[in-house]
């Protein structure tokens, strides 16, 4: 990692499809937004806010997440999420995010990720799989 990393910030909207719903998750009838396919856009911005900091042999792995997901988005809604970097300890990299819909706040709460080489996760995955 390098730069300052504390305080960074990234936005990222997409567009709920059919696709991203509760219901094609098995939850029949609740064509809204899925708290998995939210948690994606969390993660996809938290990635998206380190881009320009990481080395070129890092990545970054999800760690741990608190979500309170406060409200229901339908199909065809915009959803915007907003990610800001609290706080860097070593390799541990702790984010507060917020996302709304085009009417409100839907979700907010942490998340954070941890900074590995590619080539170190690797030879953890293939030590497991050994």
């Amino acid at each position: 990692m390098r730069g300052k990393i504390e305080g960074r910030t990234y936005q990222s909207q997409t567009r709920v499809e059919e696709w991203m719903t509760a219901e094609k998750a098995g939850n029949k009838g609740a064509a809204v937004l899925s708290t998995p396919m939210l948690l994606q856009a969390v993660e996809e911005a938290s990635m998206q806010c380190l881009a320009g900091v990481l080395e070129a042999d890092e990545i970054t792995l999800g760690t741990h997440v608190d979500l309170a997901h406060l409200a229901a988005t339908p199909v065809g809604l915009i959803v915007r999420v907003e990610v800001e970097v609290l706080k860097v300890d070593g390799r541990r990299i702790e984010f507060a995010f917020t996302a709304f819909d085009e009417r409100e706040k839907i979700a907010e709460g942490t998340h954070e990720r941890y900074v590995s080489s590619i080539e170190k996760f690797r030879e953890r995955l293939a030590e497991k799989l050994g």
